[in-house]
């Protein structure tokens, strides 16, 4: 176990060397846990006399978000996002528990809390040293907060690079790969939806306290992270249609030469049959078959025939039409165009 322990107040921020008692004297103390053993959490229980039932859900590692409140302190459970990598959205729960003039946070040592907390006191906010603990504890769930954002747009650059393999290179690999990252929009909009029940209840539940400010931002904030999720699950399902649709135009793209090879080569066999031409004697090359000047040049204009009615239907040898920036520009300023004259029709009609 790794245990840090920071008391802070207005004038003076010392770590190491504080303790409990240091309450007695104006501080309020911030307790960093790593990684404790059982009986650490027995020790740390006894010594803030803390619920049973809520040390019991740390023990057996839970890792579903929530606030208890207990009759001098209380637990919550908040969850630290790590997107390291498309098949694996690591979750790793933090443990809260804040009192009178005192926090302790519990997590694994994969969580850098200690840095976090270290980063507020260099800057010295007064807004924190001169409130009560429960400043820094909210400002410990808006600094997680932010990282679920990262991880948000993390998801949304890969969203956009595979819509765009979508289109020009769909393949089964593709196609999973867009599973996943369904799945894994699904599961952070999911875990938005839990921290936003503890901001909500924050928020709701203790607006009396003066420094539950730090928190309502935050909550407008995961309620614009939701709406993003749940647009980059609609652009999922979008890239899910220009796959599709890529397929069936390479499928149509396949038929069309198949059929236009099947098409100048139907004739020509049924040309051989009706003429009856047998094959070249191998034995002497030098001998033609009989007629076959005649029906060569027939087959000639056959082909050239049919080559040529395709080519008049863009069947064949098109070029296929690219917007310019040019005419992409000129195509938005009609459209500004309309919407403007729209606004005006209104307007007057008002």
């Amino acid at each position: 176990m790794q245990k840090t322990v920071i008391s802070y107040n207005e004038r003076e921020i010392k770590e190491g060397t504080g303790s409990k008692n240091d309450i007695k004297n104006g501080y309020n103390i911030w307790i960093d846990i790593i990684d404790p053993e059982i009986i650490d959490l027995e020790n740390i229980q006894k010594e803030f006399n803390l619920d049973e039932q809520a040390v019991e859900k740390i023990k057996n590692k839970s890792k579903k978000p929530q606030v208890r409140t207990m009759d001098k302190h209380q637990l919550t459970i908040f969850i630290d996002l790590q997107f390291q990598h498309i098949n694996n959205l690591e979750t790793r729960p933090i443990y809260f528990f804040n009192g009178e003039g005192w926090l302790i946070t519990i997590h694994s040592n994969e969580v850098d809390l200690l840095t976090k907390g270290r980063l507020i006191f260099a800057e010295r906010n007064r807004k924190i040293l001169e409130s009560s603990i429960d400043a820094l504890y909210y400002s410990f769930l808006s600094s997680i907060v932010e990282t679920y954002e990262q991880i948000l747009t993390a998801v949304e650059l890969k969203v956009f690079d595979v819509q765009r393999k979508a289109q020009y290179k769909p393949s089964r690999v593709l196609l999973q790969y867009l599973d996943l990252l369904s799945k894994q929009a699904i599961m952070l909009r999911r875990h938005f939806w839990h921290a936003r029940d503890i901001i909500n209840y924050h928020t709701n539940m203790e607006e009396d306290k003066g420094d539950i400010k730090f928190l309502r931002m935050v909550y407008d904030d995961i309620n614009q992270l939701i709406e993003m999720a749940q647009s980059y699950q609609e652009t999922i399902n979008s890239a899910r249609d220009i796959f599709s649709n890529s397929v069936s135009l390479q499928l149509n793209d396949t038929m069309r030469v198949l059929t236009i090879f099947s098409t100048i080569v139907l004739p020509l066999t049924l040309l051989l049959s009706i003429f009856d031409l047998q094959g070249f004697d191998l034995n002497n090359i030098t001998i033609v078959p009989k007629h076959f000047g005649l029906l060569l040049l027939i087959m000639s204009m056959i082909a050239g025939l049919t080559l040529l009615v395709f080519w008049k239907k863009q069947w064949i040898f098109s070029k296929e039409y690219k917007l310019s920036s040019e005419d992409l520009e000129g195509e938005l300023s009609k459209e500004k165009t309309k919407r403007e004259s729209k606004i005006t029709r209104i307007f007057f009609k008002k």
